[in-house]
């Protein structure tokens, strides 16, 4: 599977796995100069930025070592034009990871919560 199909293979499992665990899809595949955003969502009160992860094998490390604090600098920037864009002030916002394992017999999710903060760098 090449890299991007399984991207979207990944985000595709993960929106399954968000609506079914109460979150509201607001945007998919956000992009704006700064970058993109897989996918943004709400969960109750709180507006929530998330990136999703994919890998086929952990040889490399689990999915969510791929968010790093470059790739973390990246989405906050993306996060905070998004927010500037839809003239949002004051809202309860975080960032979550969805990591995804897709093995032979099955596939694994793991949702991290709060996975990050805001960077500034």
């Amino acid at each position: 599977m090449q890299k991007k199909e399984l991207g979207k293979k990944g985000e595709e499992i993960a929106l399954r796995f968000l609506k079914k665990n109460g979150y509201r899809i607001l945007e998919k595949n956000y992009v704006c100069k700064m970058g993109e955003m897989d996918i943004i969502a709400k969960e109750k009160d709180t507006l929530v930025f998330i990136e999703v992860k994919t890998r086929t094998s952990t040889e490399f490390g689990p999915p969510q070592l791929a968010v790093n604090s470059r790739k973390q600098r990246q989405l906050s920037k993306v996060a905070l034009n998004y927010l500037n864009e839809k003239r949002l002030k004051d809202v309860k916002a975080r960032f979550d990871v969805v990591a995804i394992l897709l093995r032979q017999k099955g596939e694994k999710i793991e949702l991290i919560r709060d996975a990050f903060d805001l960077s500034w760098g």
